[in-house]
């Protein structure tokens, strides 16, 4: 019984950490210097993962982290591309700074928030980073990554309506 309450706290700790990211990745998002928020949002999931790994007693290897994240998110090749092309349409003046701050912090938490809840399910899996395979767990990428989505919009509309 211990084993299993301590199951659940450290999956209610590892979440807990996955939205503090996300909202994290939000307001990197709202940064309006084109590319800087597309770096900071790469930082922040890059750190999510550093502390997941400690939540879950998995050494932390950033090379690797930084590969999985590519691998992962990269391997998706629109979604991937996404972040980086709204960050830079940030450059044309008014319109393209309006477009960025409404969709870059959406897609930027969406993202962090997916790459959270694979790395939670592949550690509770007993996974490590050497064991990582991003091909094993694309579809469920997928599905975190609308969940994000959701979960965002959800956080931005309480924003607006407070």
């Amino acid at each position: 019984m211990t084993e299993l309450m301590k199951t659940d706290n450290t999956i209610d700790t590892a979440q807990d950490l996955v939205k503090k990211s996300m909202y994290a990745s939000m307001a990197a998002g709202l940064v309006p210097v084109p590319v800087f928020d597309f770096l900071a949002v790469s930082g922040i999931q890059l750190e999510m993962l550093r502390r997941l790994s400690h939540i879950y007693g998995v050494t932390f290897m950033e090379g690797k982290g930084k590969n999985a994240l590519a691998a992962l998110i990269g391997g998706s090749f629109p979604t991937s591309v996404t972040p980086l092309v709204v960050s830079l349409v940030k450059m044309v003046p008014i319109i393209g700074s309006t477009i960025g701050a409404i969709s870059l912090p959406l897609i930027s938490g969406a993202s962090t928030y997916a790459v959270g809840k694979v790395f939670i399910q592949h550690f509770e899996s007993g996974g490590t980073f050497l064991t990582f395979d991003p091909e094993k767990v694309r579809t469920y990428y997928a599905e975190q990554l609308k969940e994000g989505k959701a979960v965002a919009a959800a956080v931005d509309t309480k924003k607006a309506t407070a």
